[in-house]
């Protein structure tokens, strides 16, 4: 998911039933109090009932790209990491193509926060100017590589300001392409004996469509090759523009996430297509109705549910979340984070930009909402965080 990247700037910066199962991590676990979050864990909690996504634990928490609160995101230790913490659902990963048409998981098509790719000194030449969903960007950019070429590259942590630990495991890890993912999943599926979801989201599709690059129909065939393209399929599909998210409802019959942004945002294909809608409203109740006729959910910010104020404290809750269940979509918010700068300011601890604030503070005040989950960087956090809430 890439939604919150506006947020980082400002700050610094359906399927088979899931069950949680306690992962035996061997003596690193102790170092991320991991035996907490494997009890949290074995409680099974109950979902709303049902198969498919309704039926996953309820908040459920999604690893978002994976476990990038300890790893480099969207590699297969990070990913690997997630399960490992005990998440519901894998954020694995954001899809971007490559110049010959192979789907890859990067936060962002431009890679030059996310690799090595300016260490290699053949690929300099590459380095350009785009205009990415009408802001100008710099670096390198997938579309421009083929997937032999983005192979030879390596996994870096993308914000080393707030996650020093991570830069330990830079050049680790290659970027993986979707069709990995999927065998990925069936393999850890059969390694754990629960069923492994993802939840991939197609990135940036109007601009791609644009270079004759359609993600929705690439998504489609992959997941039709691996069977997994059924209402009762562990894939949950997500996009922040609507168009994407109804050309998959036309192709596959997957649950699927429209990502909302900031209330004043406008997505992108509604700019392309001159749709004057914005964000605000598509969250009232006529705009929450049209979504529920080609989505199952919702993908909101935090400060959708609810507001900051000036301060940075939180304010009161907004009614999306009962707006959103009263026309039956679920609501999935995003993106919790241990770090000081991207939590609300009353549950700040010092102001050290890789300093750990009351997380777990945050994350009740977020579930006392009715929020059907949430992403998360550290799902271990969010599992403790969970039977906290459910047993108080």
């Amino acid at each position: 998911m890439g939604g919150d990247q506006a947020n980082e700037r400002a700050q610094g910066i359906t399927g088979r039933r899931a069950i949680l199962g306690a992962a035996v991590l061997g003596a690193g676990g102790a170092v991320l109090g991991l035996p907490g979050a494997a009890r949290a864990a074995e409680s099974r909690t109950a979902g709303h009932g049902g198969r498919g996504l309704k039926g996953l634990p309820v908040p459920t928490i999604i690893g978002h790209r994976g476990a990038s609160g300890y790893r480099p995101e969207h590699t297969f230790g990070s990913y690997e990491l997630a399960l490992d913490l005990g998440a519901d659902i894998v954020e694995a990963g954001d899809l971007v193509p490559t110049k010959d048409g192979h789907l890859v998981c990067r936060h962002e098509p431009e890679i030059g926060g996310t690799t090595d790719v300016a260490a290699h000194p053949e690929f300099a030449g590459r380095r350009t100017t785009k205009v990415l969903d009408g802001v100008s960007t710099t670096g390198w950019f997938t579309e421009d590589f083929t997937l032999a070429e983005l192979k030879t590259l390596r996994a870096v942590e993308r914000i080393p300001a707030n996650r020093p630990h991570n830069t330990l495991y830079n050049g680790r890890w290659e970027i993986p392409t979707f069709e990995e993912v999927l065998v990925w999943q069936d393999e850890q599926t059969r390694k754990r004996g629960r069923q492994v979801w993802i939840y991939p989201e197609t990135k940036h599709p109007t601009y791609f469509r644009k270079l004759g690059l359609g993600l929705e129909e690439r998504v489609a065939k992959l997941l039709r090759k691996h069977g997994k393209d059924g209402r009762n399929s562990p894939v949950v599909l997500q996009s922040f523009e609507p168009t994407s998210i109804q050309k998959l409802n036309q192709l596959v019959d997957n649950p699927l996430v429209v990502l909302l942004s900031s209330a004043g945002s406008r997505p992108y294909d509604f700019v392309e297509t001159g749709d004057p809608r914005t964000v605000a409203d598509l969250i009232t109740p006529k705009g929450l109705r049209e979504i529920a006729g080609y989505a199952q959910g919702i993908g909101p910010t935090l400060d959708l549910v609810i507001p900051k104020n000036a301060d940075g404290t939180l304010a009161q809750p907004t009614t999306l979340v009962a707006d959103a269940h009263k026309v039956g979509l679920l609501l999935h918010p995003y993106t919790m984070r241990n770090e000081n700068p991207f939590l609300p300011a009353e549950y700040r601890k010092g102001g050290a930009p890789d300093g750990y604030g009351d997380a777990f503070g945050a994350f009740k005040t977020y579930f006392a909402t009715g929020i059907d989950g949430v992403f998360t960087d550290n799902a271990d956090t969010g599992l403790l965080a969970r039977a906290d809430f459910l047993d108080g």
